[in-house]
């Protein structure tokens, strides 16, 4: 993921900053509880396409780590 591209990407819902899960190939809005995915390298940045985050999965990203699925 390019570093300039994820600093002017937020959450079209919140409008909020977003964190790079690389592992999992996902954009995460903790404050949305949503994870845009991320498919031949192009962020998929559509509500409709997003992946609720549970709880726990907010939470540790919020606490500053990445979550298990």
């Amino acid at each position: 993921m390019d570093k300039n591209l994820l600093e002017i990407l937020v959450c079209p819902v919140t409008k909020g900053p977003l964190i790079y899960d690389k592992a999992h190939g996902e954009l995460i809005s903790v404050s949305g509880r949503l994870a845009y995915p991320i498919r031949d390298d192009i962020p998929v940045m559509l509500e409709e396409e997003a992946r609720v985050l549970t709880a726990e999965e907010a939470d540790a990203y919020r606490k500053g780590g990445s979550a298990e699925i």
